[in-house]
């Protein structure tokens, strides 16, 4: 059972983060550190929202705003002695799309942003005999952005690249092999980035600002509860209040208003069920919460919360395994500040898709 159920757990976890709060696209998971061996695995979530309000001042819809897109993951792993181990997780962290529809009378009709954000981290876990490990290591988060504002001023536009910064992660692990127990704790620290910016205005004008990709903590844990059978889980703590992006020609135009950021911290519970069907069939279902914080939010990304429902399926031999899961999600409701009057967003959903394919040498 140990890795054919593991695997459906892993890939339902890593579904569970594509529409989660803030700007976060993955979980940052170091469950490939607990592989045996020599580990490959590729990874792609693909999410499709559905982000749709309506003006308060007039019957006017502001159409699908949120455009689907695609999370991809590299990681490997591999033993250097009887107690230490090496892993390398290459990904996406952070990420936003919003797309408003042009030919509308919506009032930010036509406002586009995108933000990519990849990191690469390298980790080290040393076993003790005890049960008890302890893990560390380094990670790389590279980001940029681009915004077209059509409704400020003559037409607001702005490009933005945050650069390479380092960043860092820690965490113990406490295992029972006998019974598929597992519970690992992971500190993720913030990473700070300075802004290279290009602002358009009427005029054009480069400058630069700071951002900070919150830190966070990841509780994972799963067990055995009865023959072929374990449930499995997480919470997951990111600080979410220290993100801000503030472009210093937006901010002096609103009067020292930030272009994106969050008044509240997000935390966000996942908690399933795994079971092997024979020796290469596994299955699992999993639930979804992330409490709304409540109040306003910004243009750029209008839900509040969320709740999903994932369902997952692996497939191992000796060799290779292949997992595919699908999760949809009901978004919270929010409101928005789109000019005069509010925008309101609700019965807002999202359907996320993820596949992952492992190779054992």
């Amino acid at each position: 059972m140990k890795y054919l159920v593991w695997a459906t757990t892993a890939l339902m976890a890593s579904t569970a983060m594509t529409q989660a709060g803030g700007i976060e696209r993955s979980a940052q998971s170091v469950g490939i550190l607990f592989e045996e061996g020599t580990y490959a695995e590729l990874g792609f979530a693909w999410t499709d929202p559905d982000v749709t309000g309506n003006w308060s001042l007039a019957p006017v819809n502001s159409g699908d705003m949120a455009p689907s897109y695609v999370t991809p993951s590299l990681s490997y792993r591999m033993d250097l002695t009887d107690q230490l181990s090496f892993a390398f997780i290459m990904g996406d962290h952070v990420g936003a799309d919003a797309n408003y529809p042009v030919g509308t009378t919506y009032p930010v009709a036509g406002s586009t942003a995108e933000l990519n954000g990849m990191a690469y981290t390298a980790l080290l876990r040393y076993e003790f005999p005890s049960m008890f490990s302890i893990y560390g290591g380094l990670r790389l988060s590279q980001i940029e952005a681009t915004v077209a504002l059509p409704w400020l001023g003559p037409g607001y536009t702005a490009a933005a690249d945050g650069g390479t910064e380092l960043g860092y992660v820690v965490g113990a692990a406490y295992e029972r092999p006998d019974i598929a127990l597992r519970v690992a704790l992971t500190y993720n620290s913030a990473i700070d980035h300075t802004w290279q910016s290009t602002e358009t205005l009427g005029a054009t004008t480069p400058g630069t600002f700071q951002t900070t990709i919150p830190q966070s903590l990841n509780l994972e844990f799963q067990s055995g509860v009865a023959e072929d059978t374990l449930v499995f889980g997480s919470i997951r703590w990111v600080d979410w209040s220290e993100f801000d992006i503030t472009p210093p020609v937006y901010t002096g135009v609103t009067g020292g208003g930030s272009l994106v950021n969050y008044t509240d911290d997000r935390i966000t519970y996942t908690l399933g069920v795994g079971r092997r069907f024979n020796e290469n069939w596994a299955g699992a279902l999993s639930v979804v919460h992330e409490p709304s914080v409540g109040g306003q939010s910004g243009n750029l990304g209008p839900t509040d919360g969320r709740n999903a429902v994932g369902v997952g399926l692996t497939w191992e031999n000796e060799q290779f395994e292949i997992s595919g899961g699908v999760q949809y999600s009901w978004l919270g409701d929010t409101f928005t500040v789109p000019a005069a009057g509010v925008g309101n967003f609700n019965d807002n959903t999202a359907l996320s898709a993820g596949m992952r394919i492992g190779i054992r040498f």
